[in-house]
């Protein structure tokens, strides 16, 4: 009786991982494709004035890689970069005006914040640092690009050129990050992947939608929608602060447009499960609003959708149980095909798709981790600095 209580579980949660996989597969904005790219460069009659605000916080290891590509931009109209140092003590901010003397190129101005007030993440004070000292030059555009960051020399046009035909207030591009160690390409594509599939990038360009979300290595913001969302008071302790600027942005009536990246790419190396760890597990559960109740429904989820499939095969099989085994070697097929896109564009072998179950329990953990550090009071770390938790942050006013 408990036996068949068991397969009879079994193959209900075979069925509805199933049902899961072609519900995503169909239904969720085809999240799974690549092609979301910005269009082909069509030069506006007029190019207008922007400036590019790098945060930069002990980033000295990847300066000298991302800054000279930036310094190095092609862009027809004005164009001026601010590195806003925030507090490092490797050398930075000279670090930065030493690879200006030496390559030349776009203007660049280096500031110092000094500490982030309560309340204030270290990268957004760094952001409204950057924006004050853009604003003193009256751009029509100002570009945040993170410090590990480098862009191929039409990066600037291109974002600019996109903006305007679309009439975006928002461009983002989601960079190609670097998959070189083996655990690189284990979990960084399946990161991309799982980040489309909670903000489909089709949905998020489209007029009418809600879903808002930007990568913020990458982002173009049109100046006078930066001033009407009140950009970055209005986000000031938000520790996912992109899709937070997008989500203000298009609350207040801007259109936001987000896509993969061609020659936006990050320089910075993860080459240990544990850098990875901490770069997904630092900002998880704030990706769930540190709702314990979000928490276990996500567990649950990510259990059902991914885990289920494989253990359902090989139970089923070794039960004898094919109404276990077919639906769950049905959902992991159509898994992995769905991840052959984004291993293609991370120009990855396709073994790998079959090893996302594997991958998903990574994160899944990963995501309990994040919880467990919020509940233990240290919140989200980064670079040295830890964040108070949200309710100890005082309100937006």
């Amino acid at each position: 009786m408990g036996q068949t209580a068991h397969v009879s579980a079994l193959v209900w949660s075979a069925a509805g991982s199933l049902g899961a996989w072609l519900w995503l597969l169909l239904c969720q904005g085809w999240f799974w494709r690549t092609d979301v790219r910005l269009p082909p460069l069509r030069d506006p009659g007029t190019w207008p004035d922007v400036c590019v605000v790098v945060p930069a916080r002990d980033e000295a290891a990847v300066l000298p890689l991302s800054l000279p590509s930036v310094l190095a931009q092609d862009y027809p109209g004005r164009a001026e970069v601010f590195l806003v140092d925030d507090g490092s003590t490797d050398g930075t901010g000279e670090l930065a005006r030493d690879l200006a003397r030496r390559h030349g190129g776009l203007p660049l101005t280096v500031g110092t914040p000094g500490e982030p007030p309560a309340g204030w993440t270290g990268k957004l004070w760094a952001v409204r640092h950057g924006l004050a000292l853009a604003g003193a030059r009256g751009p029509a555009y100002v570009l945040l690009t993170d410090a590990d960051i480098a862009h191929a020399p039409d990066s600037l046009r291109r974002l600019v050129a996109a903006a305007g035909a679309g009439g975006f207030d928002v461009v983002s591009q989601m960079a190609r990050l670097r998959v070189e160690s083996r655990w690189e390409r284990l979990v960084v594509p399946a990161f991309v992947y799982f980040f489309a599939q909670l903000y489909p990038f089709r949905r998020i360009g489209r007029e009418g939608t809600r879903t808002a979300a930007a990568a913020g290595g990458c982002v173009l913001l049109r100046a006078e929608a930066a001033a009407r969302a009140r950009i970055p008071d209005a986000i000031r302790h938000a520790v996912i602060d992109d899709v937070a600027l997008a989500r203000a942005v298009k609350r207040s009536g801007g259109r936001v447009w987000l896509g993969l990246a061609d020659g936006v790419d990050s320089v910075r190396p993860y080459p240990r499960l544990g850098d990875l760890w901490r770069m997904v597990s630092r900002s998880a559960y704030a990706q769930l609003r540190h709702s314990p109740l979000l928490l276990a429904g996500t567990v649950a989820g990510l259990a059902l959708v991914y885990v289920v499939p494989p253990v359902a095969l090989v139970a089923g099989a070794v039960t004898g149980s094919a109404a276990a085994a077919l639906p769950g070697a049905a959902a992991w097929l159509v898994m992995s095909g769905t991840y052959v896109p984004m291993l293609r564009y991370y120009r990855q072998p396709l073994w790998l798709a079959p090893l996302l179950p594997f991958t998903a329990a990574l994160y899944l953990l990963m995501t309990v981790h994040s919880a467990v550090r919020h509940h233990q009071g240290r919140g989200a770390a980064w670079k040295g600095r830890t964040y108070a938790r949200p309710e100890a942050l005082p309100d937006e006013g």
